[in-house]
C-alpha cells in the first residue's frame, strides 16, 4: 500500500556501510557496480559522533536509485569486538539471469587484479536456482559485507 490515511509510507533511502578503508571501499564500488560519489562530510553533529565513535569521512555512492553511505572508521568489519556493522547481507535484482554471470566474472576479475583489499578473502558462491527459478549468487564486498544478487523470474515475482 502506497498510501494510507493521507500519508505516504516509508520508503527505504540508503545502506549505511562502515569501512576502515573509505578509498579502497569508494574505488571497489565504482570499479564493481559502476557507482558514483554524490557528496562527501568530514564534519559530523554531535549526534552522529555520539553514535558513530572516531568517525572520519562518509561518501555517499550512487547507482540509479541505488544510495550507499559509506562512512569510515577505525576497526576491522571482521572483528565483532570493535566494529559496528550489523548487515547481514544485501539484495540487488537484476532484469536478466546473464547479469549474475557478467557480475560474478567481474567480481572474480577485480580481486585477481590485486588492487584492493579484502576483509574476507572469500570467492563468490556458483549461481544457483531455486524451486521456483529465482537465481542468485552471494559474494562479500571489500568491508565483508555479504552481497546478494538475484534474478526473479516474472512467474515468481
Amino acid at each position: 500500500m502506497a498510501e494510507a490515511h493521507g500519508r505516504r509510507d516509508p520508503r527505504f533511502h540508503h545502506v549505511g556501510i562502515q569501512t576502515n578503508d573509505l578509498g579502497n571501499s569508494v574505488a571497489w564500488y565504482e570499479d564493481f557496480l559502476g557507482c558514483k560519489p554524490s557528496w562527501t562530510l568530514e564534519k559530523f553533529s554531535d549526534l552522529t559522533r555520539s553514535r558513530l565513535p572516531g568517525i572520519r569521512t562518509l561518501t555517499e555512492l550512487t547507482l540509479g536509485d541505488l544510495r550507499l553511505h559509506l562512512f569510515e572508521r577505525p576497526g576491522s568489519a571482521t572483528d565483532p569486538a570493535v566494529s559496528d556493522v550489523r548487515i547481514q547481507h544485501l539484495c540487488l535484482s537484476v532484469d536478466d539471469p546473464d547479469e549474475l554471470v557478467r557480475l560474478r566474472d567481474r567480481w572474480i576479475a577485480l580481486h585477481g587484479s590485486g588492487r584492493y583489499t579484502f576483509a574476507l578473502d572469500k570467492p563468490p558462491t556458483d549461481v544457483v536456482v531455486d524451486a521456483d527459478g529465482i537465481q542468485s549468487f552471494y559474494a562479500y564486498d571489500v568491508n565483508g559485507v555479504e552481497l546478494e544478487f538475484t534474478y526473479v523470474p516474472a512467474q515468481a515475482s
